[in-house]
C-alpha cells in the first residue's frame, strides 16, 4: 500500500469505520489535509488514491490531553521528540503538555514562548499548552491566555517540584475571579493536604503504606472544595486522574447542583489493582495512588453511566534513578509513562467488559478535544476536521516491550503485559506519522486557542 504524498487528496476505506453515528463500513475521503467527506464503503474514485483498510478500525486521532513532556529544563526526563513520538505509535495525533516537571513552568508568557521554542520543528503530533495557577501568578493568567494557552492547571497538594507550588484556598479565591472572567477551563489535581499522610512511624515503605497514605478521603474533600468555589464563580473545573469513588460520588453531587465539574481517569486507574501490585514494583506509584479492585470496578461504572467523561493518559516519566528506590514507595517519583500504550490497554480492559470501539472513541478521542475547545478540528471523522486518523486492529494483541516504546525512558507498570489492539498506521492530517515499519516526518503544529 503506498502512502500518498502530503496535500494529496486519497481515499481511506473499511468496513468498520468509527463516526459519530456509529462504527460502519465508509470511506473517508481526504483531501488538503482535510476530511472532506465521509460517503459509503464503494464510494471511491479512480482519481484519487485508495487506502483499503478491509477489517482494521478507522477511527479519529486520540487527543491526550494530559501529558508531561518537561521540555525545556527537564529533557533528560522525556522531551517533545520523543513524546511526540511515542504519541502517534500509540495512536494520539494531538497531545496536551502540562504546564509543569519544565523549567521555567508555564505559568507566565515568557514560560510559554520558551516551551513553544523548545517544541517546534521536533513534534511529530500536534501540540497543545496549559498555563500554570500558582500561588501570586494571578495577574498574568489574563495574558497567558491571550497567548492561546488551552486552559489551565493548579494542584491542591504539593507538585513534587519546587517550582510548581500548590495553590491554598486564599489563593484560589484569587484566581476563580479571573478565571471566571476570561471562561477559562481549569483543570485540578484534587487531593487535600489535610487528608494526606507521609512515612509511617514504624518505617514501613511499602505499596500498602503508601496507599494508605493517600486515602479516597483526600480527592473528595478536594473536589468538595472546589464545588464550594464554583457556587460563587462558575468556573470550568475539570478533575485530572479520578481515582476513587468517594471522589466520583463528589463530583456526581457537584454536578447535581448544576457545577460545571467535569472528571477523566486514566488508563492505569482501569487496568491495574493494588491488590495486585508486586511488593517492591515502584513503577507503579502514582499520585493519586492506584487502588483496590472495588474502585477500579466504581471508575469503569462512571464512564458507562457518563459521570466520568473521558480517558487520558497523565503520561509522567523520569529517569529510571527516580523510580529505583529499593522498592521505597515513598521515595519514588509518582507517574507512569503509558502514553503509547493508553489504546490498547483501555481497549483490553473495554473489549472485556462488552463495550465497543464507539465508546472507545467518545472517551479518548471526541470528549477530550470538546474539553479544550478542539472539537471543531480534532477528535471526529466529520467533513472539515482535520484527517488525523489511527488504523488499527481490534482483534490483534501483543506483549508490551519496553524497548520498543518509544517515549525517552522505557520503565513502565505495562511491561510484559498481553494488550489487545494494534496500531498499524497513524496520519496527521493527511500524512503519515506512524507505521508499523517506520515514522514519517515531524510536522505537528503548535496548537492555541482560537
Amino acid at each position: 500500500m503506498t502512502e500518498p504524498v502530503r496535500g494529496a487528496a486519497f481515499v481511506v476505506r473499511s468496513r468498520r469505520v468509527v463516526t459519530p453515528e456509529g462504527t460502519r463500513p465508509a470511506s473517508v475521503h481526504v483531501r488538503d489535509g482535510i476530511i472532506e467527506r465521509i460517503s459509503s464503503h464503494d464510494d471511491t474514485s479512480d482519481d484519487v488514491r485508495l487506502l483499503d483498510a478491509e477489517d482494521l478500525i478507522v477511527m479519529a486521532g486520540l487527543v491526550d490531553t494530559h501529558v508531561h513532556v518537561n521540555e525545556p529544563g527537564r529533557t533528560e526526563w522525556e522531551g517533545f521528540a520523543s513524546a511526540t513520538r511515542a504519541a502517534v505509535a500509540g495512536g494520539v495525533t494531538t497531545l496536551v503538555d502540562m504546564p509543569l516537571n519544565a523549567i521555567p513552568a508555564t505559568t507566565n508568557v515568557a514560560a510559554l514562548d520558551a516551551k513553544r521554542s523548545a517544541a517546534r520543528g521536533q513534534c511529530s503530533s500536534d501540540v497543545g499548552f496549559l498555563g500554570g495557577v500558582v500561588p501570586g501568578n494571578s495577574g498574568a493568567l489574563a495574558a497567558l491566555h491571550d497567548a492561546g494557552v488551552l486552559g489551565f492547571k493548579c494542584f491542591l497538594a504539593p507538585s513534587g517540584v519546587d517550582e510548581f507550588p500548590h495553590v491554598s484556598h486564599t489563593d484560589l479565591e484569587e484566581a476563580f475571579p479571573v478565571l471566571a472572567r476570561l471562561g477559562a477551563l481549569l483543570m485540578v489535581h484534587a487531593e487535600a493536604p489535610a487528608h494526606l499522610g507521609g512515612r509511617p512511624a514504624d518505617g514501613a515503605t511499602g505499596y500498602p503504606s503508601y496507599l494508605a497514605s493517600r486515602p479516597p478521603r483526600a480527592e473528595a474533600a478536594a473536589i468538595e472544595l472546589l464545588a464550594g468555589l464554583q457556587e460563587r464563580w462558575p468556573v470550568r473545573v475539570h478533575i485530572v486522574h479520578l481515582s476513587s469513588s468517594a471522589g466520583l460520588a463528589a463530583v456526581r453531587a457537584a454536578r447535581g447542583r448544576g457545577l460545571p465539574m467535569s472528571a477523566e481517569s486514566c488508563p492505569h486507574y482501569l487496568t491495574f489493582a493494588a491488590e495486585e501490585i508486586p511488593a517492591g514494583r515502584t513503577e507503579f506509584k502514582c499520585a493519586p495512588p492506584i487502588r483496590e479492585a472495588s474502585e477500579r470496578e466504581a471508575l469503569w461504572r462512571g464512564l458507562e453511566m457518563g459521570e466520568i467523561g473521558m480517558i487520558v493518559s497523565d503520561h509522567s516519566p523520569s529517569p529510571p534513578a527516580m523510580k529505583g528506590t529499593g522498592g521505597d514507595f515513598f521515595g519514588a517519583w509518582g507517574g507512569i509513562a503509558s502514553l503509547q500504550l493508553g489504546l490498547s490497554a483501555v481497549w483490553t480492559v473495554a473489549a472485556q467488559r462488552g463495550i465497543g470501539v464507539d465508546r472507545l472513541a467518545h472517551w479518548m478521542c471526541e470528549a477530550p478535544a470538546r474539553l479544550v475547545g478542539l472539537g471543531g478540528r480534532k477528535g471526529r471523522l466529520v467533513p472539515g476536521a482535520d484527517a488525523d486518523l489511527v488504523i488499527w486492529d481490534a482483534e490483534g494483541s501483543w506483549i508490551v516491550d519496553p524497548e520498543q516504546l518509544q517515549h525517552r525512558h522505557p520503565l513502565t507498570p505495562y511491561a510484559g503485559r498481553a494488550l489487545r489492539g494494534v496500531v498499524h498506521a497513524t496520519y496527521l492530517r493527511g500524512e503519515l506519522a506512524f507505521r508499523s515499519d517506520r515514522f514519517g516526518p515531524a510536522r505537528g503544529e503548535l496548537l492555541a486557542r482560537s
